[in-house]
């Protein structure tokens, strides 16, 4: 297994997390106006389904993911990374990813005035 960089791992969540038509514009919105975890965790199920891949070629990123545990797998080799590899992300993890990538705030977080 090749270590995979960070921009790797994004990239992979993002192909992950965007594989359904209007998926961009749901993202968008949801950064808009904000998600608590439990309907980020809801919205990254739906986002991700049940379960699915994308297949590179030549050191492209094979990327496969799971709803069941919001798991992403990914990789450069040329063979199945869900056999063989364990997620590069999993759980808290990708909703961790998601609020980065996404710019989504939780509304759930008090926010400290910072001029009070």
């Amino acid at each position: 297994m090749s270590t995979l960089s960070m921009e790797d791992k994004r990239k992979a969540f993002y192909l992950a997390v965007t594989s359904f038509q209007g998926s961009e514009a749901r993202w968008e919105s949801r950064a808009q106006t904000g998600l608590n975890n439990a309907e980020l965790l809801e919205a990254l199920r739906y986002e991700i389904g049940i379960a699915g891949g994308r297949s590179g070629c030549r050191d492209k990123l094979n990327v496969s993911y799971q709803g069941a545990g919001l798991k992403i797998w990914a990789s450069r080799a040329g063979r199945n990374c869900v056999v063989s590899d364990k997620p590069i992300l999993q759980g808290e993890a990708t909703l961790k990813m998601a609020r980065e990538v996404f710019s989504i705030a939780n509304p759930d977080e008090e926010q400290l005035d910072l001029f009070a």
